[in-house]
Protein backbone atom coordinates (compact mmCIF):
# COMPACT_ATOMS: atom_id res chain seq x y z
CA UNK A 1 0.00 0.00 0.00
CA UNK A 2 1.66 3.33 -0.99
CA UNK A 3 2.24 5.42 2.16
CA UNK A 4 -0.76 8.69 0.93
CA UNK A 5 -3.09 5.10 1.13
CA UNK A 6 -2.33 4.48 4.25
CA UNK A 7 -2.29 8.10 5.97
CA UNK A 8 -5.47 8.29 4.17
CA UNK A 9 -6.76 5.37 5.63
CA UNK A 10 -6.16 5.77 9.21
CA UNK A 11 -6.57 9.38 9.15
CA UNK A 12 -9.66 9.78 7.03
CA UNK A 13 -12.43 9.85 9.15
CA UNK A 14 -13.18 13.32 10.73
CA UNK A 15 -15.67 12.79 13.00
CA UNK A 16 -16.96 9.70 15.94
CA UNK A 17 -20.05 7.31 14.60
CA UNK A 18 -21.50 5.14 15.66
CA UNK A 19 -19.95 1.46 14.50
CA UNK A 20 -21.27 -1.77 15.74
CA UNK A 21 -18.30 -3.78 16.99
CA UNK A 22 -18.12 -6.90 14.39
CA UNK A 23 -19.30 -10.37 16.97
CA UNK A 24 -19.79 -7.99 19.54
CA UNK A 25 -23.21 -6.80 19.02
CA UNK A 26 -23.65 -5.59 22.86
CA UNK A 27 -20.73 -3.81 23.56
CA UNK A 28 -20.12 0.14 22.43
CA UNK A 29 -17.81 1.11 20.49
CA UNK A 30 -15.03 3.10 22.34
CA UNK A 31 -13.87 6.57 21.23
CA UNK A 32 -10.28 7.85 21.09
CA UNK A 33 -8.98 11.36 19.85
CA UNK A 34 -5.45 12.05 19.14
CA UNK A 35 -4.14 14.97 18.75
CA UNK A 36 -0.12 14.84 17.39
CA UNK A 37 1.77 18.08 16.55
CA UNK A 38 3.30 16.96 13.38
CA UNK A 39 2.07 17.79 10.02
CA UNK A 40 0.12 14.61 8.60
CA UNK A 41 2.68 13.72 5.55
CA UNK A 42 5.43 13.89 8.26
CA UNK A 43 8.01 10.76 7.01
CA UNK A 44 7.85 9.41 11.21
CA UNK A 45 3.87 9.71 11.21
CA UNK A 46 3.51 6.38 9.87
CA UNK A 47 5.30 4.47 12.51
CA UNK A 48 3.79 6.37 14.93
CA UNK A 49 0.54 5.19 14.23
CA UNK A 50 1.28 1.88 13.39
CA UNK A 51 2.73 1.77 16.75
CA UNK A 52 -0.15 2.82 19.00
CA UNK A 53 -2.75 0.32 16.31
CA UNK A 54 0.01 -2.21 17.28
CA UNK A 55 0.12 -1.87 20.95
CA UNK A 56 -4.14 -1.59 21.19
CA UNK A 57 -4.11 -4.80 19.32
CA UNK A 58 -2.27 -7.13 21.58
CA UNK A 59 -4.78 -6.15 24.46
CA UNK A 60 -7.52 -6.71 22.35
CA UNK A 61 -8.66 -3.04 20.85
CA UNK A 62 -9.54 -3.36 17.37
CA UNK A 63 -10.07 -0.80 14.81
CA UNK A 64 -13.80 -0.82 13.26
CA UNK A 65 -14.80 -3.81 15.94
CA UNK A 66 -14.39 -2.12 19.49
CA UNK A 67 -12.24 0.84 19.11
CA UNK A 68 -12.63 4.09 16.61
CA UNK A 69 -9.74 6.40 16.50
CA UNK A 70 -9.90 9.87 15.04
CA UNK A 71 -6.64 11.70 14.15
CA UNK A 72 -5.54 15.37 14.09
CA UNK A 73 -2.73 16.10 12.77
CA UNK A 74 -0.96 19.90 12.46
CA UNK A 75 2.73 21.99 11.94
CA UNK A 76 0.81 25.10 12.81
CA UNK A 77 1.49 25.77 16.63
CA UNK A 78 -1.87 28.52 16.05
CA UNK A 79 -3.56 24.95 14.52
CA UNK A 80 -3.32 22.78 17.35
CA UNK A 81 -5.62 24.73 19.67
CA UNK A 82 -8.06 24.86 17.20
CA UNK A 83 -8.04 20.89 16.75
CA UNK A 84 -8.31 20.30 20.61
CA UNK A 85 -11.14 22.44 20.87
CA UNK A 86 -12.51 20.05 17.81
CA UNK A 87 -11.65 16.81 19.00
CA UNK A 88 -12.89 17.70 23.06
CA UNK A 89 -16.29 18.57 21.15
CA UNK A 90 -16.70 15.26 19.68
CA UNK A 91 -16.68 13.66 23.41
CA UNK A 92 -14.17 10.48 22.91
CA UNK A 93 -13.44 8.50 25.68
CA UNK A 94 -10.06 9.22 25.70
CA UNK A 95 -7.81 11.86 24.31
CA UNK A 96 -4.21 11.40 23.03
CA UNK A 97 -2.03 14.28 23.08
CA UNK A 98 1.86 14.48 21.39
CA UNK A 99 4.07 17.23 22.72
CA UNK A 100 3.54 19.64 25.50
CA UNK A 101 2.10 21.91 23.24
CA UNK A 102 -0.63 19.36 22.25
CA UNK A 103 -1.50 18.84 26.52
CA UNK A 104 -1.68 22.27 27.29
CA UNK A 105 -3.98 22.80 24.14
CA UNK A 106 -6.37 19.73 25.45
CA UNK A 107 -5.98 20.93 28.98
CA UNK A 108 -7.45 24.39 28.28
CA UNK A 109 -10.43 22.85 26.43
CA UNK A 110 -11.18 19.87 29.48
CA UNK A 111 -10.20 19.12 32.96
CA UNK A 112 -12.75 16.26 32.93
CA UNK A 113 -11.86 14.04 29.53
CA UNK A 114 -8.69 11.51 30.38
CA UNK A 115 -5.66 12.99 28.76
CA UNK A 116 -2.67 10.35 28.08
CA UNK A 117 0.15 11.91 26.91
CA UNK A 118 3.15 10.26 24.48
CA UNK A 119 5.01 12.95 25.05
CA UNK A 120 5.91 15.69 27.86
CA UNK A 121 9.32 16.43 28.98
CA UNK A 122 8.52 18.66 32.03
CA UNK A 123 4.33 17.54 33.16
CA UNK A 124 4.72 18.56 36.68
CA UNK A 125 6.77 22.29 35.43
CA UNK A 126 3.89 22.39 32.75
CA UNK A 127 1.24 22.23 35.34
CA UNK A 128 -0.49 18.78 33.59
CA UNK A 129 0.05 16.79 37.18
CA UNK A 130 0.18 17.37 40.67
CA UNK A 131 3.27 14.90 40.93
CA UNK A 132 4.54 11.61 38.89
CA UNK A 133 3.36 9.21 41.42
CA UNK A 134 -0.05 10.79 41.79
CA UNK A 135 -1.13 13.08 38.95
CA UNK A 136 -4.53 14.36 40.55
CA UNK A 137 -6.53 15.12 37.54
CA UNK A 138 -7.42 14.11 34.25
CA UNK A 139 -3.92 13.58 32.57
CA UNK A 140 -1.34 11.42 33.01
CA UNK A 141 1.20 9.92 30.22
CA UNK A 142 4.79 9.38 29.52
CA UNK A 143 7.78 11.39 29.61
CA UNK A 144 10.30 11.36 27.02
CA UNK A 145 13.33 13.27 27.85
CA UNK A 146 14.48 13.73 31.30
CA UNK A 147 16.24 16.97 32.34
CA UNK A 148 19.66 14.82 33.19
CA UNK A 149 19.58 14.21 29.39
CA UNK A 150 21.13 17.57 28.84
CA UNK A 151 24.29 16.58 30.28
CA UNK A 152 24.63 13.27 28.78
CA UNK A 153 23.99 15.18 25.15
CA UNK A 154 27.18 17.54 25.75
CA UNK A 155 29.14 14.30 27.28
CA UNK A 156 27.68 12.32 23.78
CA UNK A 157 29.16 15.50 21.44
CA UNK A 158 31.89 16.01 23.12
CA UNK A 159 33.09 11.89 22.78
CA UNK A 160 32.51 12.03 18.92
CA UNK A 161 33.73 15.59 18.39
CA UNK A 162 36.64 15.98 21.03
CA UNK A 163 37.23 19.95 19.72
CA UNK A 164 34.37 21.11 19.70
CA UNK A 165 34.50 23.89 22.40
CA UNK A 166 31.73 26.55 21.69
CA UNK A 167 28.14 24.71 21.65
CA UNK A 168 24.53 26.33 20.99
CA UNK A 169 21.67 25.09 22.26
CA UNK A 170 18.87 25.76 20.12
CA UNK A 171 15.54 25.52 21.24
CA UNK A 172 12.19 27.65 20.50
CA UNK A 173 11.00 29.89 23.30
CA UNK A 174 6.78 28.89 22.92
CA UNK A 175 7.21 25.50 22.30
CA UNK A 176 10.47 24.07 24.69
CA UNK A 177 9.78 22.70 28.15
CA UNK A 178 9.87 25.42 30.67
CA UNK A 179 10.45 27.85 27.73
CA UNK A 180 14.13 26.24 27.37
CA UNK A 181 15.07 26.35 31.05
CA UNK A 182 14.40 22.70 31.49
CA UNK A 183 17.23 21.56 29.57
CA UNK A 184 19.85 24.51 29.55
CA UNK A 185 20.68 24.27 33.55
CA UNK A 186 22.02 20.71 33.29
CA UNK A 187 23.56 21.51 30.28
CA UNK A 188 25.42 24.53 31.47
CA UNK A 189 26.39 22.09 34.46
CA UNK A 190 28.38 20.24 31.91
CA UNK A 191 30.12 22.08 29.66
CA UNK A 192 31.36 23.97 32.72
CA UNK A 193 32.88 20.70 33.85
CA UNK A 194 34.61 19.97 30.52
CA UNK A 195 35.73 23.88 29.82
CA UNK A 196 33.19 24.13 27.26
CA UNK A 197 31.12 27.37 26.41
CA UNK A 198 27.31 26.64 26.34
CA UNK A 199 25.31 29.17 24.03
CA UNK A 200 21.70 29.90 23.85
CA UNK A 201 20.21 30.42 20.94
CA UNK A 202 16.46 30.89 21.25
CA UNK A 203 15.10 30.40 17.04
CA UNK A 204 11.43 31.08 16.28
CA UNK A 205 11.43 31.01 12.58
CA UNK A 206 13.71 29.95 9.88
CA UNK A 207 15.70 32.96 9.51
CA UNK A 208 17.04 32.91 12.91
CA UNK A 209 17.69 29.03 12.41
CA UNK A 210 20.11 30.35 9.50
CA UNK A 211 21.67 33.07 11.63
CA UNK A 212 22.34 30.64 14.72
CA UNK A 213 24.64 28.79 12.82
CA UNK A 214 26.18 31.74 10.53
CA UNK A 215 26.89 32.84 14.28
CA UNK A 216 28.20 29.64 15.38
CA UNK A 217 30.66 29.31 12.67
CA UNK A 218 32.65 32.43 13.05
CA UNK A 219 35.05 30.78 15.03
CA UNK A 220 36.38 27.15 14.85
CA UNK A 221 35.14 24.62 17.88
CA UNK A 222 31.25 24.71 17.25
CA UNK A 223 28.96 22.41 18.01
CA UNK A 224 25.00 22.15 18.72
CA UNK A 225 22.34 20.79 20.81
CA UNK A 226 19.04 20.77 19.98
CA UNK A 227 16.34 20.82 22.45
CA UNK A 228 13.19 18.38 21.76
CA UNK A 229 10.31 20.68 20.84
CA UNK A 230 7.60 21.01 18.15
CA UNK A 231 9.35 23.69 16.91
CA UNK A 232 12.58 21.57 16.15
CA UNK A 233 10.81 18.60 15.11
CA UNK A 234 9.06 20.61 12.32
CA UNK A 235 12.07 22.19 11.23
CA UNK A 236 14.41 19.52 11.66
CA UNK A 237 15.00 19.15 7.55
CA UNK A 238 16.77 22.41 7.44
CA UNK A 239 18.58 22.65 11.32
CA UNK A 240 20.28 19.29 9.49
CA UNK A 241 20.64 20.60 6.30
CA UNK A 242 22.51 24.21 7.36
CA UNK A 243 24.58 21.65 10.32
CA UNK A 244 25.98 20.12 7.08
CA UNK A 245 26.34 23.21 5.31
CA UNK A 246 28.40 24.98 7.68
CA UNK A 247 30.26 21.62 8.78
CA UNK A 248 29.05 21.92 12.50
CA UNK A 249 29.07 18.69 14.52
CA UNK A 250 25.21 18.25 16.38
CA UNK A 251 23.60 15.84 18.73
CA UNK A 252 19.68 15.56 18.77
CA UNK A 253 17.05 14.31 20.75
CA UNK A 254 15.15 11.71 18.30
CA UNK A 255 16.16 8.69 16.17
CA UNK A 256 14.51 10.96 13.31
CA UNK A 257 17.13 13.26 13.22
CA UNK A 258 20.14 11.25 12.62
CA UNK A 259 17.89 8.68 10.40
CA UNK A 260 17.41 11.95 8.06
CA UNK A 261 20.92 13.12 8.23
CA UNK A 262 22.10 14.23 11.52
CA UNK A 263 25.08 13.29 13.29
CA UNK A 264 23.84 11.61 16.29
CA UNK A 265 20.69 10.96 18.38
CA UNK A 266 20.04 10.63 22.29
CA UNK A 267 16.41 10.28 23.60
CA UNK A 268 13.52 7.98 24.15
CA UNK A 269 12.63 5.47 21.87
CA UNK A 270 9.35 7.72 21.28
CA UNK A 271 8.20 4.60 18.77
CA UNK A 272 8.03 2.71 21.89
CA UNK A 273 6.43 5.03 23.91
CA UNK A 274 3.58 5.10 21.50
CA UNK A 275 2.86 1.24 21.91
CA UNK A 276 3.35 1.97 26.05
CA UNK A 277 0.17 4.57 25.17
CA UNK A 278 -1.99 1.67 24.33
CA UNK A 279 -1.97 0.16 28.01
CA UNK A 280 -3.11 3.47 29.41
CA UNK A 281 -6.21 3.75 26.86
CA UNK A 282 -6.76 0.18 27.67
CA UNK A 283 -6.90 0.80 31.63
CA UNK A 284 -8.75 3.89 31.20
CA UNK A 285 -11.21 2.69 28.78
CA UNK A 286 -11.86 -0.34 31.60
CA UNK A 287 -12.57 1.85 34.18
CA UNK A 288 -9.06 3.72 35.47
CA UNK A 289 -8.75 7.32 36.23
CA UNK A 290 -5.83 9.41 35.18
CA UNK A 291 -5.36 10.93 38.61
CA UNK A 292 -4.63 7.52 40.25
CA UNK A 293 -1.94 6.35 37.07
CA UNK A 294 1.77 7.32 37.72
CA UNK A 295 3.67 9.58 35.29
CA UNK A 296 6.20 6.80 33.64
CA UNK A 297 9.97 7.80 32.71
CA UNK A 298 11.52 6.46 29.38
CA UNK A 299 12.01 2.53 29.07
CA UNK A 300 14.11 2.55 25.89
CA UNK A 301 16.68 5.69 25.42
CA UNK A 302 18.65 4.83 22.64
CA UNK A 303 22.06 6.21 20.88
CA UNK A 304 21.92 6.18 17.05
CA UNK A 305 24.74 7.80 15.34
CA UNK A 306 24.80 8.72 11.45
CA UNK A 307 28.49 7.06 10.63
CA UNK A 308 27.57 8.55 7.03
CA UNK A 309 27.38 12.26 8.30
CA UNK A 310 30.35 11.64 10.93
CA UNK A 311 32.71 11.07 7.79
CA UNK A 312 31.65 13.93 5.85
CA UNK A 313 32.49 16.16 9.31
CA UNK A 314 35.99 14.51 9.03
CA UNK A 315 35.44 12.97 12.78
CA UNK A 316 37.46 10.31 14.25
CA UNK A 317 36.07 7.11 14.32
CA UNK A 318 35.38 6.53 17.87
CA UNK A 319 34.70 2.64 18.46
CA UNK A 320 33.90 2.58 22.21
CA UNK A 321 31.44 5.01 20.95
CA UNK A 322 29.99 2.70 17.89
CA UNK A 323 30.54 -0.04 19.72
CA UNK A 324 28.00 1.43 22.52
CA UNK A 325 25.70 2.59 20.50
CA UNK A 326 21.94 1.06 19.80
CA UNK A 327 21.99 1.55 15.96
CA UNK A 328 24.89 2.67 13.34
CA UNK A 329 23.67 4.66 10.15
CA UNK A 330 26.06 3.93 7.08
Amino acid sequence: MKRRQFLTLVTGMAVFQPVLALGQPSERVRSVGVLIGIAENDPDAPRRVIALRQGLQELGWIEGQNIRIVYRWTAEPDLIGVFAKELVAQQPDVLIASSSLVVAALLQETRTAPVVFVTAADPVGDGFVASLARPGGNATGFTNNLASMGGKWLELLKEIAPGVTRVAVMFNRRTAPGSGTYFLAPIEAAANLVAVRSLASPVSDPAQIESAFASLATEPGGGLIVMPDNFTTIHRGLIIAKASQYQVPGIYPSRYFAAEGGLMSYGADLIDSYQRTASYIDRILKGAQPAELPVQSPAKVELIINLKTARKLGLPENRLLLARADEVIE
